[in-house]
């Protein structure tokens, strides 16, 4: 009997144990970086944040300020979504196969808005400069509270109005400059980017409704949501005829298209990996931190690769919107926030309110009373 009972604790405390791993395992696709140390494991998922997403940028602009690109960026958009979910599925195969949870129905509503996003963002690369572009999608929190507010119901802080605000003001300072500074700004790019932003604001709350009522991974949101959207992209590029004329104009250089769509999307895809383990090992605020300074050194890098013209209002309206990020993320810390003159005089608005409204009743009283 004691032998059985202490070969049941053991067991108990495997278990336990395998618990405790599972629970702090951290990894970079196939790369397990469970064993190294806290800071160790930071600076990898921060190098793969920053080398992938900068590479992702860099071929992004690459692929899709060239003009001609414009009438077949659907095509271009295709391949991606394909090669996408090839690499989900491969995962899958690795780690753990996927079994679908999520009705069929919310999928085709997820990859109808999946495809509105990325279809629309590379897109307005014809119209906008990457950097503009990559300010207005730093921007979708203002989209996000209001598709929020509308689907889900939820209710924002004082932080949260004033970083909207904020953000307000530095978009549209960096829109006007460089509309002033821009030769192929074109307001169509901005009318674009904003659909992106509506669909990106509303995917977001489906996914996040639909992830919680049917406990599905983000594998399985990835692999089904680009496995329809590419069924879409299929039907709408062959009854517009952009098929065969995306075909034919990556069939110019097959080897330097290819390839830098192949890369685009793999670097897009590690590098959302890496903000996923980021935010499992440090929190979404040092995750918002490290792809803020990823997205500074984006624009940064765009100037210098891609021939533009600068200007200050540049810079100073960037800060606005980073600091608009940053409100937006400690309000999430502290919901509740409210500058203390605020509050002081808030609370003088409600007792005077009170008292005033208790003495109209006394007086409405002592009139009725000696009509």
């Amino acid at each position: 009997m004691n032998s059985s009972k202490e070969v049941l604790i053991k067991i108990d405390d495997a278990e336990g144990t395998n618990g405790q791993s599972r629970k702090s395992e951290i990894n970079i696709l196939c790369l397990d970086i469970t064993s190294f140390s806290p800071l160790l494991q930071f600076a990898i998922c921060s190098v793969f944040v920053f080398v992938c997403y900068l590479a992702y940028g860099y071929f992004l602009e690459l692929i899709f300020s060239v003009p001609e690109v414009k009438p077949v960026s659907l095509y271009i958009t295709l391949i991606q979504f394909l090669i996408t979910m090839s690499l989900s599925y491969v995962e899958s195969l690795i780690r753990n196969p996927i079994k679908r949870k999520v009705p069929i129905r919310t999928y085709a509503i997820l990859a109808a808005l999946t495809l509105g996003t990325m279809a629309f963002s590379n897109l307005a690369l014809s119209y906008l400069n990457y950097p503009t572009q990559l300010i207005f999608k730093s921007c979708k929190l203002i989209p996000v509270m209001i598709g929020s507010i509308i689907i889900l119901g939820k209710r924002y802080g004082f932080l949260d109005y004033v970083a909207a605000v904020i953000m307000c003001i530095g978009l549209t300072m960096f829109t006007l400059a460089d509309s002033k500074t821009s030769p192929n700004f074109d307001i169509i790019g901005v009318i674009v980017i904003s659909l992106a932003l509506l669909c990106d604001a509303i995917i977001g709350n489906v996914q996040e409704k639909a992830m919680k009522q049917f406990q599905a991974t983000n594998n399985e949101v990835v692999f089904y949501s680009y496995a329809i959207a590419c069924v879409y992209l299929v039907v709408i590029t062959g009854f517009s005829g952009i098929l065969t004329d995306g075909f034919t104009y990556c069939a110019q250089n097959p080897a330097t298209m290819y390839s830098n769509i192949f890369l685009l999307s793999v670097s897009g895809y590690m590098g959302l990996q890496a903000v996923l383990s980021l935010v499992r090992l440090c929190g979404a605020t040092v995750a918002v931190t490290v792809t803020t300074m990823r997205k500074a050194l984006s624009i940064v890098i765009s100037f210098l690769l891609f021939s533009k013209p600068f200007v200050f209002q540049y810079a100073w309206s960037g800060m606005l919107v980073a600091l608009a990020i940053y409100l937006n993320h400690y309000s999430k810390k502290n919901p509740h926030y409210l500058p203390t003159p605020l509050s002081t005089c808030w609370h003088y608005m409600q007792s005077f309110y009170q008292s005033e409204y208790r003495y109209l009743r006394i007086k409405s009283k002592m009139y009725s009373d000696t009509v």
